[in-house]
């Protein structure tokens, strides 16, 4: 099945520019007569919405020639409301979304439903929604490289029944609870064989740095020995890892992550973070405006694939895609991929790192 899941995120121009011959010309990304309207969710919790996918859905759209309004919520569940009622009052006929919670992508998409809008949730299921698709990365297989990654570097390490913490991600984001699914299962017959001791699990609301710090703290005050964690995203790892470092104990205590951003990257290449795992957000935005694209132009939109959603009972028709681990030594295949460059990760003590990896 991933064969043809990864054949739906290969986007070409040509593919794009087919699906929308004989659509609106105009490359202007303003919103007034917009067919197609994006509200990415924020700009804090990680760096990705507006230095990757913006870029590559702009770009995908571009190419196609097809009008689209790009707008990110910035973390304010009134003006994604507010954003998503202006997108369908200036025309737009699909809305592409990455909700801030289930509660508010849900009353958008029963709005959109009443307009006669089509509504294709990207990068997060809103549950209970009833979006008509979902694009996204396959989260519990995400989960499993965060829980393996962590698992690979205490082996590495020599640990002995280390005390493993979890620090998830957003309790109201159904992204996080699929991530610990993942991570879960393959750490659990661990803890039960009595390899490795079950630390504290909590979950950071709206996945913020600033409060994982804190709550991590409370953590290792509560249980000094913890011996590796498992953090849901690069953001959260590098809260733990600043935790840590208070303690002289970076690198000593294996951190997971994923998004491979640039901060998480020099985390993995200084040995303070034991991996990422890198989501081809490119692949995503170009299979997500594929399908605008296509459902704009009245087309039927296709799927590879399907999520449950566990709220509406139902399966979501969806497009995933297949993450990839990244440790020290494979972090040339994101430069490689040019999802982060050269000059804006190897900067100051992390040259000589990127040298001795072959960056």
């Amino acid at each position: 099945m991933r064969k043809g899941i990864l054949g739906v995120a290969a986007v070409s121009v040509a593919v794009l520019a087919s699906l929308t011959a004989c659509g609106d010309d105009s490359k202007d990304s303003g919103g007034g007569g917009a067919k197609i309207g994006v509200i990415l969710p924020d700009s804090k919790t990680s760096a990705r919405w507006e230095t990757a996918d913006r870029k590559y859905l702009q770009q995908a759209f571009d190419s196609a020639g097809v009008k689209a309004d790009i707008q990110n919520a910035q973390g304010d569940k009134n003006a994604f409301q507010t954003i998503a009622d202006q997108m369908m009052t200036n025309g737009a006929s699909v809305l592409l979304m990455t909700n801030l919670d289930s509660g508010t992508g849900k009353a958008v998409i029963q709005k959109a439903k009443a307009q006669g809008v089509t509504v294709i949730d990207y990068d997060r299921l809103t549950l209970g929604g009833g979006a008509q698709f979902y694009v996204s990365f396959d989260n519990v297989k995400v989960g499993s490289l965060l829980g393996e990654g962590v698992a690979k570097c205490l082996t590495d390490k020599n640990a002995a029944n280390p005390v493993v913490a979890y620090l998830n991600g957003g309790p109201t984001d159904n992204n996080a609870t699929l991530l610990k699914t993942g991570y879960d299962a393959v750490l659990k017959p661990k803890f039960d064989a009595g390899q490795y001791v079950k630390g504290p699990d909590q979950a950071v609301p709206e996945w913020d740095n600033t409060q994982a710090g804190t709550i991590f703290e409370q953590m290792l005050t509560s249980q000094p020995n913890i011996g590796g964690v498992v953090a849901a995203n690069d953001g959260l790892a590098n809260a733990a890892i600043a935790v840590l470092k208070k303690q002289k104990l970076n690198g000593q205590v294996p951190v997971s992550g994923q998004d491979a951003t640039v901060q998480g990257l020099q985390n993995v290449l200084k040995g303070d973070q034991c991996m990422t795992v890198y989501k081809a957000i490119k692949k995503e935005a170009e299979a997500a405006a594929e399908l605008a694209i296509a459902l704009a132009k009245g087309q039927q939109g296709h799927a590879n694939g399907k999520v449950r959603d566990p709220e509406a009972n139902a399966d979501v028709p969806s497009v995933l895609l297949e993450p990839k681990p990244i440790y020290a030594a494979n972090v040339k295949d994101v430069v490689a991929d040019g999802y982060v460059t050269k000059a804006e990760l190897c900067t100051g003590e992390i040259a000589k790192l990127c040298t001795d990896n072959g960056i």
